[in-house]
């Protein structure tokens, strides 16, 4: 059965897992498939038992076998080489299983988009790569740094960890296992759950936010260094997605961003970094300027309003737009 008819023509379906300790990709796995229609009034048994297992409709992350078609889901089998996709090398956990053949469709239920919009599909491998992909890393045994080049995954939430703490210590008796279970599914759910919102919500209309900044950074300045962002947002990520996509050669990338801080009622200059999460930049701001603040700084700058340079260099502010966008001009000529 591995069409959503035939499942819900026999109804109520029954999902195995195994007992014992459980861990993370299996207790998001199965949180996953209950968010779709077909598996949500689904049981949950955990069991090792063969012939249990055999007369369940989906079996996940025990049993030996991968066929989907048969909705097997199990990765630890000898010869079980699945990834992600062609551009990853990390193999699937059952929760990268599962998420590979579900995941776009939860997340498009979620967000209430159509599956084939294309910002789902942003989403669902976006997704994969700041969330799943570590938890099949570490399911996996995969060193997070396996040298001291590149990570190979990338984790943020430490969820197995947290997970795994919700099994019994080893000297605990009369524990209900399968209650304990049940709270895993929902503290990873609830983890998967906010990371999708998150991203559909807040980090994907950003997208729109850094592509017109892009589109009209020769308008702001005719060096094309400075971005002007209408909006703080996250905006690292996505610019060095776009500079990509729109082919900019590095020699004409911006070198600063300026955007207003709300909060404060001013403008900030921001470098841009060499990469999201580092603080080497494209270019500090000028070493004069730094860790100054207000008449000093508008004083070393020679533009008025001034508010502060970070020790750094990485960012500034002013108490005004024009003020910020000057100070950015000298800065890329500085």
């Amino acid at each position: 059965m591995s069409a959503p008819e035939d499942l819900k023509r026999k109804q109520p379906l029954v999902i195995g897992t195994h007992s014992g300790t459980f861990h993370c990709d299996e207790a998001l796995a199965l949180f996953m498939l209950k968010r779709l229609e077909e598996f949500q009034s689904a049981e949950i048994i955990r069991t090792r038992d063969t012939a249990k297992l055999a007369e369940c409709d989906v079996v996940v992350d025990v049993g030996g076998e991968y066929d989907f078609s048969k909705l097997r889901f199990d990765h630890h089998q000898r010869g079980f080489e699945e990834t992600f996709d062609e551009k990853h090398s990390i193999k699937l956990s059952s929760a990268g299983l599962i998420y590979k053949h579900y995941g776009k469709r939860v997340v498009a239920k979620e967000l209430g988009l159509p599956l084939e919009d294309p910002k789902t599909e942003t989403l669902y491998q976006k997704i994969y790569d700041s969330f799943i992909e570590a938890l099949d890393g570490n399911d996996n045994g995969v060193p997070q740094y396996p040298s001291d080049v590149e990570a190979a995954y990338t984790d943020h939430t430490h969820l197995p960890s947290r997970v795994s703490r919700l099994n019994p210590w080893w000297n605990q008796i009369d524990i209900d296992v399968d209650a304990r279970f049940a709270k895993a599914m929902e503290l990873a759910g609830a983890d998967f759950l906010d990371r999708i919102h998150f991203l559909g919500k807040a980090w994907l209309p950003a997208r729109d936010i850094v592509l017109r900044a892009l589109e009209s950074r020769n308008q702001v300045d005719p060096s094309g260094r400075i971005l002007r962002l209408e909006s703080p947002c996250p905006w690292k990520e996505h610019l060095f997605d776009l500079e990509e996509d729109l082919g900019i050669p590095e020699d004409a990338r911006p070198l600063y961003a300026i955007f207003p801080d709300d909060r404060a009622g001013q403008w900030r200059i921001q470098g841009v970094p060499l990469q999201v999460d580092s603080f080497e930049l494209r270019k500090a701001l000028p070493e004069p300027w730094r860790g100054y603040r207000d008449e000093e700084l508008s004083e070393k700058s020679g533009v008025p309003g001034g508010v502060f340079v970070h020790h750094s260099g990485f960012i500034g502010g002013n108490a005004t737009e024009s003020g910020a966008l000057d100070m950015a001009k000298k800065a890329v000529s500085f």
